[in-house]
């Protein structure tokens, strides 16, 4: 399924029904007096959040979205029958707001709270409701109330326990394959995973937490380097962070400078992110290369009051310490 986690829509409540001019026309009731019913109210558009869904595709080319109008009054006092209402479902994190004025209308931080975007007109009122003693024969009705009208942009933002950062192939999609039943692309080449991916760790009965693969992020991330500025909007979301390093990082690269530049994009984007409860990890400990560095790393971070972590994928090995860890940063926090 394709990710999309940005879209501009119209949404167009349904108009109210005209009301209707009519008389009564039966045998032996020769001035039976008005009898025009009332236009039924629009429908509205309703926005709701699903759990089931995980993107925005379904309205990547869905640009207007109708509700029902009302249905017209009719003679012998009948009422038109109200519009229906449409109701779209939209993943659990997306913002809602307003096209022209940017302002934020909601945030469908929860499932099943509908969110009225655009109210129906009302239904005009038919000329049974204008008959007075001195005019018992009126002749007007009035007209059906517009639906609402207005542009909405649309952004997902990615709700998980645990947002996994660091520089392309650092290994997290390998992680979060390892922890989770999602299944990303993994390759030994930078930008595999072009889409956020999500994963739910069980820790057993009743003890899990959603991790989230965050993509795209290099330096100068928060100026649009890379994919930077369409994925670390997902990070804003995480309670905490996984910061993964490794030493197959590339000419003129290294652990340390890997950690301090994203950590400057970061904050860079938003100054409470480099501030977030998080976890530092060297990725990739079956490689000798890997072992080797990892002591003068952990004593360059451990100046700053940092402690590294282990991990591999591959192995396991502190996979399991490592997830508790964060079990228990979750719900500290």
């Amino acid at each position: 399924m394709q990710f999309v986690d940005e879209v501009t829509v119209e949404v167009v409540a349904g108009s109210g029904g005209n009301g209707c001019v009519a008389f009564r026309r039966e045998k032996y009731r020769p001035f039976g007096g008005p009898a025009g019913g009332d236009g039924g109210d629009g429908g509205d558009v309703v926005l709701e959040a699903d759990t089931r869904l995980a993107t925005l595709v379904d309205l990547r080319y869905r640009r207007t979205i109708l509700a029902e109008a009302g249905e017209h009054g009719r003679g012998k006092d009948q009422y038109g029958k109200a519009g229906e209402a449409v109701t779209v479902r939209l993943p659990v994190g997306t913002q809602v707001f307003d096209a022209a004025s940017g302002e934020l209308l909601v945030d469908l931080e929860s499932a099943g709270v509908p969110f009225v975007a655009a109210r129906g007109g009302r239904g005009g009122r038919g000329n049974m409701h204008f008959a007075t003693p001195s005019d018992r024969a009126p002749r007007r009705a009035e007209p059906g109330a517009e639906g609402e009208r207005r542009a909405l942009r649309l952004v997902l933002k990615l709700l998980a326990d645990v947002g996994i950062v660091g520089f392309p192939n650092v290994g997290k999609s390998t992680f979060i394959a390892a922890v989770s039943r999602a299944r990303p692309k993994i390759a030994d080449y930078p930008f595999t995973t072009l889409t956020p991916n999500l994963g739910v760790v069980s820790l057993g009965e009743d003890r899990s937490f959603v991790v989230a693969d965050i993509p795209g992020i290099i330096e100068g991330a928060a100026e649009g380097a890379g994919l930077g500025l369409r994925f670390l909007k997902h990070v804003e979301r995480t309670r905490v962070l996984l910061h993964l390093v490794s030493v197959d990082a590339g000419e003129g690269r290294s652990p340390e400078h890997d950690f301090d530049v994203l950590m400057a994009e970061l904050e860079r984007f938003d100054a409470a992110l480099s501030k977030r409860p998080m976890i530092v990890a060297m990725s990739k400990m079956d490689l000798p290369d890997t072992q080797e560095a990892f002591v003068p790393f952990a004593e360059a971070m451990a100046t700053r009051g940092i402690t590294v972590q282990k991990l591999s994928s591959a192995t396991r090995e502190g996979v399991d310490a490592l997830l508790l860890e964060l079990e228990r940063m979750v719900q500290a926090h």
